[in-house]
């Protein structure tokens, strides 16, 4: 039979590729069994949506293999998302990070990637929460195909999130009529926003979505105020004229002491289902500049696809909706690659008691 200092030591030769350590040593391997020939243990990722998952059992695997009179190998792949320390009485206990997703200018995407993150994160097995503060345009009622579009009272006087795709949510539009302009100050922006982060019951949440308005105005500054974020996303188009403005938001997190995640290329490229040919509608390239000055990584480009569009009309996300389309793959792929940055950013931070979740 295997010995215990053999399994692990064929185990440190693992490393998990985002945090570059052995996966014995960053305590990834828990409840290890050795019975005669077989090996079990459970496998700890960082978050449920680890973009290497495959790999990684698979490389656990092959190390196991070839330790002398192992004949089997059960390994029971979990994750557990670090929280935040720094959210320690600044916001509901059970929220482990929160991601703002912010852009410079309108008529990006930015809703559209926002939700679609939220419910890739969600398929993935994480627990996730959307918060739509997009006061001039809260489309995530739409867009999560919610109906009832009014705050109803919770537990202990909380208000209940709606809930869709495995998402909690609620809006800026549950506080006004559908078609009723939004003319409101400051102080009454900063107060929306904090009633939503402290009197909404959340629950457990490994990941809380933030859908900012456009631009570099009161709620963005209310929000960094109100809380400490785990970092942001930017969603921009290829061209210029986009690129110019999310170059102010980027500078408004770097000001606000807010870790760039990455930036999100949407409407990169539109594929013809006729002919194939991939035009560049839009330009072509133009995040690649910003990601470069503020060095944070390309988290996904998202082409242009007629699904989208319907998929917004239709209260059903893109990942939901037509989850093979290129546009759903690469939503996915920035979730995956949003989760893994966060994780990279949390590994210095202190670990706080987390349950497990199966993925």
């Amino acid at each position: 039979m295997p010995s215990r200092e053999e399994v692990l030591r064929a185990l440190a030769t693992c490393q998990e590729p985002e945090l570059k350590k052995d996966i014995v040593s960053l305590g990834m391997v828990q409840n290890l069994s050795i019975e005669e020939g077989k090996v079990s243990f459970d496998y700890i990722l960082t978050t449920p949506a680890c973009p290497l998952k495959g790999m990684m059992e698979l490389e656990a695997r092959d190390a196991l293999g070839k330790v002398p009179g192992v004949t089997n190998v059960d390994i029971r792949m979990k994750a557990s998302v670090k929280k935040d320390p720094r959210l320690e009485n600044a916001a509901p206990s059970g929220i482990k990070n929160i991601i703002a997703v912010g852009s410079g200018k309108g008529g990006v995407g930015k809703s559209t990637v926002a939700c679609n993150l939220a419910v890739a994160l969600a398929q993935d097995g994480a627990r996730v929460g959307l918060m739509d503060a997009d006061i001039y345009g809260p489309n995530q009622p739409q867009m999560l195909g919610v109906q009832d579009r009014e705050l109803h009272p919770g537990a202990e006087g909380k208000i209940a999130p709606a809930q869709n795709y495995g998402v909690k949510m609620v809006s800026m539009g549950f506080l006004t009529d559908a078609d009723a302009p939004v003319i409101w100050r400051g102080p009454m922006l900063h107060g929306a926003v904090t009633q939503f982060l402290r009197d909404v019951e959340w629950g457990d949440l490994d990941y809380l979505i933030v859908d900012l308005p456009p631009g570099t105005g009161d709620v963005q500054l209310s929000l960094c105020q109100s809380v400490p974020l785990a970092g942001a996303v930017i969603v921009t188009t290829p061209q210029s004229i986009a690129i110019s403005d999310v170059r102010r938001a980027a500078a408004m997190f770097a000001k606000l002491n807010v870790p760039l995640l990455g930036v999100v290329e949407n409407m990169s490229g539109f594929s013809c289902p006729h002919c194939g040919k991939t035009s560049d509608i839009f330009s072509r390239g133009g995040a690649g500049a910003v990601a470069e000055k503020y060095g944070a990584p390309i988290l996904g480009r998202i082409p242009i696809e007629e699904a989208v569009c319907q998929s917004g009309e239709t209260g059903r996300p893109i990942c939901v909706e037509a989850s093979q389309s290129a546009s759903a793959e690469a939503l996915r792929g920035v979730a995956r690659q949003t989760a893994a940055r966060l994780s990279v950013l949390s590994a210095g931070r202190k670990t706080l008691e987390i349950k497990l979740v199966s993925v």
